[in-house]
């Protein structure tokens, strides 16, 4: 299972939803998705949010084993 730190980021650095997707260039919907977790990102998307949020893509988003 892929979780992220996308909510968490946004809002550290002070950013809407619209305001990250426009910097990002996607839609706030695909961010509202991420948020919440119904939407796995493709690379280039996982390293623009890298580059707007200054961290490595594995500091936003890593795996959690599912539990059975």
């Amino acid at each position: 299972m892929l979780v992220n730190r996308v909510r968490e980021l946004r809002a550290t650095f002070k950013l809407t939803q619209g305001e990250l997707a426009k910097k990002i260039g996607v839609t706030r919907q695909t961010i509202v998705s991420l948020e919440k977790g119904s939407y796995i990102p493709s690379l280039l998307l996982a390293m623009n949010m890298a580059e707007v949020f200054d961290k490595p893509i594995e500091e936003i988003f890593y795996k959690r084993e599912e539990e059975e």
